[in-house]
């Protein structure tokens, strides 16, 4: 199988017509002929600005049916690209794009007030397009510039990489990245083996993209699945009844989700939920965020036995597995490792014994580094070489891992991770802040919920003039972070609790929340 091209332009040329994209709410269909075809012109339209293999791009992409097509364009000019998240204020989105080092923006027209912002604030960024009819000054028009270039495959063309930014405890976003591998395009990668291998992607896969595809599992999946030739349903936004009418319609055999999305569904009602036939479904996969063990053998017993796990990073330094039968006989489990082999290891350096908790690391050949911090990346290796993604965890009898924690104080919301400490950095400039700790508190919808706690200047004198001041603060957050990284509420007390050194004990509020909920971290 190595010795086969895996990519669009395989499948463009012995079957052209096969939908390569069904976008879920529009209809919208992109051939494999039409997506190579985009794919060309756009990686050549990047050569003829000069840009080389190692060079660098972002995009600023709502779920479109042009998304998938630029990033193999990307991906066909051997260049790293990096797409960021469309719920980043400008500031934020600037960062990324200015610490990626991108010559090149793409954005679409539906963010185009950003496109503006971001025009005067990254003066580093050489080519500037945008995807649709709107124009923003200082952009071009990406439908126009394709036009006039080739749509031939470009010559000795090697594969290119994603470089995503995951936060950083420091509370700045950090690109996750990998050593280009410098093969032909089309050489397949060890996620392939995995997705082809592990969950049998094929010719004839549909596959279920229903989360933002500036996420890496998504984009990754859906890039693995349109190598193996298959057709990747892209939902615009989730929506529980629509993901099951789609999973109806178009007959979808693998799905990727997060537990809040089996949340979703599991709460629609009866007669809802038993409208649709989602029997095709062959995989279902699930990763992001811890799920609870009674919403998994609630999936389970409606799905039936094809709920497959994985535990995984951004990183890409390790790839744990469990399928339903693995997780039926180890309930709560996050499987074992099929890509790194696992070890626990104490703070002292020393590995434990199955049954102890201690850090998750993964031996693995694979390495990455976080870009423009070579503190981080060093602290994420042991003498041994070593990686870790922060997690705690052990290891049971049979070698399969359980996680009992997670990165410190790291937040995940609806799959999505949020470090505090940016919320913190924001909400401590308040002139009516003295002290602040954020972090996850329990909610059934989203797993966890942001939540932050305040030692104000002076306390309110009424619940009136609390709930005041808390909607300013987070209102005050709003303007300077993504609405997913803000409290949903704040609480106020005279003080904080910290260590005369200054260390503040966010552990202990954080203790008392989910005690006060009667479920543990």
């Amino acid at each position: 199988m190595t010795d086969e091209r895996h990519y669009p332009g395989t499948h463009a040329a012995v079957a052209g017509d096969r939908p390569a994209i069904i976008m879920g709410g529009s209809g919208e269909v992109v051939t494999y002929a039409e997506l190579h075809d985009r794919a060309c012109r756009f990686a050549n339209l990047l050569g003829s600005l000069g840009l080389r293999p190692g060079d660098h791009i972002a995009l600023g992409l709502e779920n479109n049916a042009w998304f998938l097509p630029l990033v193999w364009g990307a991906h066909y000019a051997g260049l790293y690209y990096t797409a960021f998240s469309t719920r980043l204020t400008s500031e934020e989105a600037a960062y990324v794009v200015s610490d990626c080092g991108a010559s090149v923006l793409v954005i679409s027209d539906g963010l185009s007030d950003l496109a503006a912002t971001l025009a005067d604030v990254t003066p580093q960024v050489e080519h500037r397009y945008i995807i649709g009819s709107q124009r923003v000054n200082g952009y071009e028009s990406l439908n126009d510039a394709l036009m006039g270039v080739s749509p031939l495959e470009p010559v000795g063309a090697v594969e290119g990489q994603d470089m995503l930014y995951s936060s950083g405890t420091t509370g700045r976003p950090k690109g996750v990245k990998a050593a280009l591998r410098s093969e032909p395009l089309g050489t397949p990668d060890t996620l392939f083996l995995l997705v082809a291998g592990l969950f049998g992607a094929n010719a004839s896969t549909v596959y279920l993209s229903p989360a933002p595809l500036y996420h890496a599992a998504p984009l990754r999946f859906s890039m693995q699945v349109q190598r193996a030739g298959g057709t990747v349903v892209v939902m615009e936004k989730f929506e529980a009844s629509a993901a099951l009418a789609l999973i109806e319609r178009h007959g979808v055999t693998f799905g990727q989700f997060v537990p809040t999305m089996f949340v979703r569904m599991l709460k629609l009602d009866d007669s809802v939920r038993n409208r649709f036939n989602v029997s095709s479904l062959e995989v279902a996969v699930h990763a992001a965020a811890p799920c609870p063990v009674p919403v998994k053998h609630a999936m389970i017993d409606w799905w039936g036995p094809v709920i497959h796990e994985y535990y995984a990073g951004t990183e890409g330094n390790g790839f744990v597995y469990a399928n339903s039968v693995d997780w039926l006989a180890h309930p709560g489990t996050v499987g074992q490792a099929v890509s790194g082999i696992l070890h626990i290891v104490n703070d002292e350096g020393e590995e434990l014994p199955a049954g102890e908790s201690g850090t998750v690391f993964f031996e693995s050949e694979a390495k990455f580094e976080y870009h423009n911090d070579p503190d981080k990346t060093s602290q994420s290796y042991d003498t041994r070489g070593w990686s870790t993604l922060g997690d705690v965890g052990y290891l049971d009898d049979d070698g399969f891992l359980h996680l009992t924690d997670r990165k410190a104080y790291m937040i995940i919301t609806g799959g999505v991770n949020v470090y505090p400490q940016e919320a913190e950095n924001v909400l401590t400039m308040h002139p009516d802040v003295v002290d602040v700790a954020v972090f996850g508190i329990p909610d059934d919808d989203f797993g966890e919920r942001v939540h932050a706690v305040v030692q104000p200047v002076s306390m309110p004198s009424s619940d009136q003039e609390a709930a005041a001041l808390a909607a300013l603060l987070v209102a005050y957050c709003k303007q300077h972070l993504a609405d997913v990284k803000c409290p949903r509420a704040v609480d106020f007390r005279e003080e904080l609790p910290r260590h005369p050194t200054g260390k503040l004990y966010k552990r202990l509020l954080k203790d008392e929340y989910w005690a006060d909920s009667g479920r543990t971290i």
